[in-house]
């Protein structure tokens, strides 16, 4: 052994305890050598959904191991919209027939549309006019269900559109046909114009759609009919004490539906213009 160092420590009995102190020897170490770099590519498709949720497929490609993530997502619904302006105009209607009937506001009686000196306001507020609470009522039902349709499909402003433009439009085709000793107040000429706009805007060529038509407006016309009895409301001395001869205003019920079906038209002519040109480009 190469440099071994010996060391008497002490004797006892003659016996000698020798020590010996190994020398530590560098070994060898092997060169370190770099593991192969693997290229690695991340690619995100989605994936058209066949069912209610959709996924997105995670794809590690050229190497050995290939894992899937897929995230779900809930299921797409359509948004649905908020309708609230047909609310706004039967509270209007109620509150307008509460202030009348219920507390006597005579200043009421100046929203109702007088043939002989009409208003210009007139023309609108005696749409939101009533005579008794039958006659309220049927137009509430049929304003609830024909309104909200259009708002659903034309949005709030679109609704608030069409009420005014056929109630309006009716009370105007009245007076210039009825006498000019008639009243006019009711909802009845926007019910109609608002029935036709939810058939149009809603129509095609399914018969069960044509059968649901025809079965709704034959029972519209005949309940509106029997319940608008104040449309051309009063007739007699206006001041000196008001006759309660009713009258049904078939002129408006007419014009308000004539008037909705136009309305359509018109609005349906002007949004295709547009269309035709960039189709022409």
């Amino acid at each position: 052994m190469k440099q071994l160092q010996l060391h008497y420590l002490g004797l006892k009995d003659n016996v000698y305890f020798p020590k010996f102190t190994p020398m530590a020897m560098p070994l060898p170490t092997p060169p370190l050598t770099p593991l192969p770099k693997l290229p690695l590519k991340l690619k995100i498709s989605p994936i058209t959904p066949t069912n209610a949720s959709s996924r997105l497929l995670c794809k590690f490609k050229d190497s050995d191991m290939t894992s899937q993530l897929e995230i779900l997502k809930p299921e797409g619904k359509k948004p649905e919209k908020r309708v609230s302006g047909i609310f706004w105009i039967l509270l209007l209607n109620l509150g307008i027939y509460v202030a009348d009937h219920v507390f006597q506001v005579r200043a009421i009686k100046a929203l109702y549309f007088y043939h002989n000196r009409p208003a210009w306001y007139q023309f609108v507020t005696a749409t939101f006019c009533h005579f008794n609470w039958n006659h309220l009522s049927s137009n509430l039902f049929f304003l609830y269900i024909f309104g909200k349709l259009v708002e659903e499909e034309e949005g709030n402003f679109g609704l608030w559109l069409s009420y005014i433009l056929t109630g309006a439009g009716a009370n105007l085709v009245s007076w210039l046909i009825l006498p000019r000793n008639s009243v006019s107040v009711g909802a009845s000429g926007a019910v109609f114009g608002l029935f036709a706009i939810s058939v149009l805007v809603k129509m095609s060529w399914d018969w069960r759609k044509i059968l649901e038509v025809v079965v709704l407006g034959q029972f519209v016309i005949e309940r509106v009919m029997e319940a608008a009895q104040a449309s051309a409301g009063l007739a007699g001395g206006i001041n000196g004490g008001v006759s309660a001869l009713q009258n049904v205003n078939h002129l408006a019920h007419l014009s308000g539906a004539l008037i909705g079906v136009a309305l359509v038209l018109m609005l349906s002519g002007i949004s295709s213009e547009p269309d035709e040109r960039n189709n022409k480009k």
